[in-house]
């Protein structure tokens, strides 16, 4: 039987038995296009009565002239191309780029959840067991010492210093030192950071601090030390 695709007009001498009882789905070589094929109707056998009637004379009609390019595509195809292979899978680039684009994904929310814990969420990481920072640190302060002297030049400097003690049985992060110069009435009038030496304390150790600072403010009165929460301070 001869097939022939309903887009770019190629035409195909095919077996009957290859399309089968049922028919099935064929595919172009050149357009690739796919349609189902049916079975070709069958031939009913011509009573005895209608074979004795008599012939009419029939008039041969001149065969119509097969396209060229119709012939020269069955011409043209391939002897290993299979017109009833099942079309090709999509391709599966779309699917590797989607995956691919979630693992990036995953990755930069935990490496940003692990910045945001280790640098602006100290407290947080202590409640998680994760010792980053102080957002109740057990750390202490001991031999606190401020001290106020007058240089030669006339400029006053400002000296704190003293020790941080770890009293836990654990190694303890250690956040920057604040320090708050206050007046007569409790307003703070000045404030710095002392960044510490170490940003880990063993269990039971001690670690120094000092810090001074040039031309404080006259009216401060009183110096308040305490551990900076980092987070927006």
């Amino acid at each position: 039987m001869i097939l022939e695709c309903s887009q770019c007009g190629s035409r195909y001498d095919v077996p009957s038995s290859a399309i089968g009882p049922d028919g099935r789905t064929v595919r172009c070589v050149n357009c690739k296009h796919s349609w189902f094929q049916s079975p070709e109707p069958l031939e009913l056998t011509t009573p005895a009565e209608e074979r004795a009637a008599p012939q009419l004379d029939a008039v041969e009609e001149p065969a119509l002239p097969v396209p060229a390019e119709a012939v020269e595509a069955v011409d043209a195809e391939p002897e290993a191309y299979d017109p009833f292979a099942d079309p090709p899978p999509p391709p599966r680039r779309g699917r590797l780029r989607w995956t691919i684009a979630a693992i990036v994904a995953t990755l930069s929310v935990l490496l940003g959840g692990a910045a945001l814990l280790h640098w602006k969420a100290p407290g947080v990481a202590a409640k998680l067991g994760l010792n980053f920072g102080a957002g109740e640190t057990p750390l202490l302060f001991s031999e606190k010492n401020v001290e106020l002297k007058t240089r030669t030049d006339g400029s006053r400097l400002f000296i704190v210093s003293g020790k941080v003690l770890n009293p836990t049985g654990s190694a303890q992060h250690v956040p920057d030192i604040r320090i708050r110069l206050m007046d007569g009435q409790g307003r703070e009038v000045y404030g710095w950071r002392i960044t510490p030496a170490a940003r880990t304390l063993d269990a039971q150790a001690a670690m120094e601090f000092n810090g001074a600072k040039v031309d404080v403010p006259a009216e401060a009165k009183v110096a308040r030390l305490s551990f900076a929460s980092e987070i927006g301070e």
